[in-house]
């Protein structure tokens, strides 16, 4: 029998999972690790915790299946835009600085001034971002000047795992794209960013296209991981690209939104489509000749955590007596309170935003708080404000002339019902889940069989491999009580923008 692995470096825990050649789970295995915020705004990661939990990932998986089987192709996503810094002999320099971190705000500005902000979107596709890798890079240039000084190569968190099976320094146009440093439109690297910036473009990977094989797992892996020496590694994919090939999010007018630690909205495009007020983001996508769309809530999920952990003792403790997630609990505690949340509002900002307000200085908001309210209308809240978010961002996408006519959830948030039916009634059209949600590592799995032969194209993988539920349709009642709640919401923001600076300058 063959198999093939996909692997998934996620921001709270990585996923390996091991599928056989009709996409069905044969293992899977989950390993969290720490996220370090040393400082306000700050947030990294330890590239080696990524690699324990992919060895371990490996050998778990592995360990179920069958005598005589063969993985036949390794996958590769991960959370983007996170810098990994190792020095000439290979080895982590630092923390990774991770995709939710915004100490770079300066960094952003001075990309600004040296290159022009129209001119870093038209080659870039994206106005400097906090987020992205580059400002990452000028920081450590500009604050930790002898770790710059050692370094020889720039990697993404994917990537670096790569490394580490392949020995390879190489990376793939979804996921590079979102580092600012590339020509978006070719596919390429910038030379006029990397000159203007000062970074030597060689200390970045090689480009390939997802689907192409860009090394062989080696000796020293093979032996720790419990792989063949030699199986073939795929470029692979950025999170959000990889889980629309999971999704089956291949043609222009498909889109899906996936609930996590962030919040995405994701959809295929013919070409290159541009937002010049940089509320949302084109990339290149894991389809050969197309592009993405994509926005980002920061704090999604990570709101309804933090809302847990502050204020949900009860119901964690009830659902630990029930052997559920405390995230069931809470899901029918809101539902009991009806759209409007009591008239309260939550604004999800607790990370800064990206999407649609690339506001590094915005901070989350319950706005209309009363002593009338309980745990159940603050749950509610913080699940409706993540929805606004997207709503908000799926009408930039249709601004822009993307076609958005078929959505898919995924992602934890989305094994809501109450959060799938909210963003039915919000988005005014039909949403599906999946048979089978695997997100980012299925689909990077699906990348390594085109890869390597076993399918002849995504399009022949996605429709032999994934499978949907009956739609859930939207409620027109709902979606007419939702409306004067979210105007408010979007114009929330505006009131508040320059006190949010404000407040970041005392």
């Amino acid at each position: 029998m063959k198999y093939l692995l996909g692997i998934d470096i996620g921001t709270s825990a990585t996923k390996t999972v091991l599928y056989d050649i009709y996409g069905k789970t044969v293992s899977y295995k989950a390993i969290e690790y720490p996220l370090y915020q040393e400082r306000n705004g700050w947030a990294e990661q330890d590239p080696n915790d990524w690699w324990n939990a992919v060895v371990n990932g490996i050998r778990s998986v592995l360990a179920d299946a069958k005598e005589g089987a063969s993985v036949i192709g390794v996958g590769l996503s991960g959370q983007m835009h996170g810098l990994v810094m190792l020095d000439k002999a290979g080895k982590s320099l630092r923390k990774s600085i991770i995709w939710c971190d915004q100490r770079t705000a300066q960094q952003c500005e001075k990309i600004n001034t040296l290159i022009g902000n129209k001119r870093v979107i038209e080659i870039t596709a994206n106005a400097p971002m906090t987020g992205f890798t580059a400002s990452k890079i000028l920081w450590v240039m500009e604050n930790e000047p002898d770790i710059y000084e050692r370094c020889a190569h720039i990697l993404l968190p994917k990537d670096y795992i790569r490394y580490m099976l392949t020995g390879e320094f190489a990376t793939e146009v979804s996921d590079a794209s979102g580092m600012q440093l590339m020509d978006v439109k070719n596919r390429c690297w910038s030379d006029e960013m990397l000159g203007k910036l000062g970074i030597n473009k060689a200390l970045l990977g090689k480009m390939h296209e997802s689907q192409e094989i860009t090394g062989k797992t080696t000796k020293k892996a093979a032996k720790l991981t419990g792989l063949k020496e030699g199986v073939p590694v795929v470029g692979g994919a950025g999170d959000n690209p990889a889980a629309a090939i999971g999704t089956g999010i291949i043609t222009e007018g498909a889109a899906f939104t996936t609930i996590g630690s962030s919040a995405v909205v994701y959809a295929v495009s013919d070409e290159p489509r541009i937002d010049m007020l940089s509320r949302v983001h084109t990339l290149c996508a894991s389809v050969p000749g197309k592009w993405t769309v994509m926005s980002c809530t920061q704090a999604a999920g990570i709101s309804l955590k933090w809302l847990k952990e502050v204020c949900c003792g009860e119901e964690v403790e009830k659902a630990q007596s029930q052997r559920k997630s405390a995230y069931e609990i809470m899901d029918k505690l809101a539902g009991e309170i009806p759209p409007g949340a009591g008239k309260l509002l939550f604004l999800p900002y607790l990370m800064g935003e990206r999407s649609p307000h690339p506001d590094p200085y915005c901070k989350g908001v319950f706005f209309g708080l009363s002593n009338a309210h309980t745990r159940a209308h603050l749950v509610r809240a913080v699940m409706e404000g993540v929805a606004f978010s997207q709503r908000e961002c799926v009408d930039v996408f249709r601004e822009m002339g993307v076609p958005v006519s078929d959505m898919t959830v995924c992602g934890g948030g989305g094994r809501s019902p109450l959060w799938r039916q909210m963003l039915a009634d919000l988005y005014g059209c039909p949403v599906k889940t999946l048979k089978a949600d695997e997100g980012g590592a299925l689909g990077a799995a699906i990348l390594a069989g085109v890869g390597v032969g076993e399918y002849k194209s995504l399009q022949e993988a996605c429709s032999l491999i994934v499978q949907k539920n009956e739609p859930i349709m939207p409620k027109k009642e709902a979606s007419s009580l939702y409306e004067p709640y979210f105007k408010l919401y979007k114009k929330l923001y505006f009131d508040l923008k320059g006190d949010f600076t404000t407040l970041y300058k005392i």
